[in-house]
């Protein structure tokens, strides 16, 4: 992970301003936001596309393409669902591309939605209209260096990587984890176990971002 002194403060305001100056009526560009699990990515796009509006902006969460469970369970991989390889990458660099390359005037392009009440993904969820100037997507692995991963980040304008303090990361975990049916004893055990394995690794990717920021 990189030191405190990579990461820049910033309040949502500021990074509605900066995300703002990427949404340029005619053009396309993408933004990605990534950090490790519990980082606050999902709400933090949320909050950016809110603030923009969608006639500006739209959010395509890269968790749409976590693998099925059926196809996990016959990998033998569902134990630590949510880990690199339990994603679609190429699926996902593909979407990426097609959201690159659109222009207005073009029909629209579909993304899937991963539904965490029932852990399972819904295709063709998300319409993306060639009129948006700004497509902002999130998810824990934009920066790997691996597999289809580096096809994807080619497409993206610019990747933040999200750094709040470990502490406050390990709260947002265990209490996702219960109000999605786990034990208090089960949440810590996927935050501090699976899911920390999980920020390592995602860690070590932070220094390719064109930005490194703890949101105040």
């Amino acid at each position: 992970m990189s030191t405190d002194q990579d990461v820049q403060e910033a309040t949502l305001g500021e990074l509605v301003e900066l995300a703002g100056r990427l949404a340029v009526a005619g053009e396309r560009r993408i933004l990605g936001l990534t950090g490790a699990p519990g980082a606050g990515k999902s709400t933090v796009a949320q909050q950016l596309v809110d603030a923009l509006g969608p006639e500006r902006s739209v959010l395509v969460p890269m968790d749409g393409f976590h693998l099925a469970n059926e196809v996990l369970i016959d990998l033998g991989r569902l134990d630590r669902k949510g880990a690199h390889d339990t994603f679609d990458d190429g699926g996902y660099a593909r979407l990426i591309a097609a959201i690159h390359d659109q222009r207005p005037g073009d029909p629209d392009v579909y993304a899937p939605k991963f539904r965490r009440e029932i852990e399972e993904s819904i295709g063709s969820s998300i319409p993306v209209p060639s009129r948006v100037p700004l497509v902002i997507t999130e998810g824990n692995y934009l920066l790997m260096e691996s597999d289809a991963w580096p096809a994807a980040r080619n497409m993206i304008d610019e990747v933040w990587f999200l750094a709040p303090s470990t502490e406050v990361r390990h709260e947002r975990l265990v209490a996702r984890h219960e109000a999605y049916g786990k034990s208090h004893e089960d949440a810590r055990f996927w935050a501090l176990g699976s899911d920390e394995r999980n920020a390592e690794l995602i860690g070590s990717t932070a220094r390719r971002a064109e930005r490194i920021l703890r949101l105040l």
